[in-house]
């Protein structure tokens, strides 16, 4: 049986994560006056859905309205219209017909269609073949987004891989017991802080390149 892989959008089919954090740090600063550094905004947003992203600044104690989420949203869109790029190297393993493939990301339905048809990549993932964090009651880091995808494509936990860039993606990739393979390869993630982080969640699979994770997966599954 093939193989599943799964893999998130933002900081993995595109270098699109740091728009998105990007947006919010500005909006923190310009309506609550909140002199928030990049690094503190990956912190408590990184890799989640905007649900689970606005229960950590609740539990910091930045209360956000629904007015924030939404104009984040609003000005997320602009940037999508300007066009996104697929990572480099990505589109040979897309094109491998040995794998079944699909998208789970923390991005919602709407946001992700606008996503995969700036990319150009509309045609290899259909709405069925996508996944998105309105779909399930809780996100990443929680399992339940990939197991629903799992779950609906025919295929055992145990035989899925997971293909992501932030912590809170490979915990939930661990916690629903499939394999994951850590992409640092954007500019955010390519750093010795965030590396040995990802070593302490006991991710042995690191890459830099999709060339070097096409090679490991066709060594390893095929």
């Amino acid at each position: 049986m093939k193989k599943l892989i799964i893999w998130d959008f933002d900081g993995v089919v595109s270098d699109t994560e740091k728009l998105w954090l990007k947006t919010r740090q500005e909006m923190l600063n310009e309506l609550y006056g909140i002199k928030m550094d990049f690094d503190t905004v990956n912190f408590y947003m990184g890799g989640s859905s905007d649900k689970t992203k606005r229960e950590n600044l609740d539990k910091a104690g930045i209360i956000t309205d629904d007015y924030f989420w939404e104009e984040s949203t609003r000005r997320d869109v602009i940037k999508i219209h300007k066009g996104l790029k697929p990572t480099e190297g990505i589109l040979e393993i897309f094109n491998n017909k040995n794998f079944a493939q699909c998208i789970a990301t923390g991005g919602v339905r709407e946001k992700t269609t606008l996503k995969i048809q700036s990319v150009g990549i509309e045609d290899i993932f259909p709405k069925e073949k996508v996944f998105t964090a309105d779909m399930v009651e809780k996100g990443k880091p929680e399992p339940d987004l990939f197991l629903l995808a799992a779950k609906t494509m025919g295929y055992k936990s145990e035989d899925c891989i997971v293909i992501e860039d932030s912590l809170a993606g490979m915990r939930a990739g661990q916690k629903a017991g499939m394999e994951v393979i850590a992409f640092l390869g954007c500019e955010m993630n390519n750093n010795p802080e965030n590396i040995e982080k990802v070593k302490e969640l006991g991710v042995k699979n690191i890459f830099f390149s999709m060339k070097d994770i096409e090679k490991f997966l066709v060594e390893k599954y095929l």
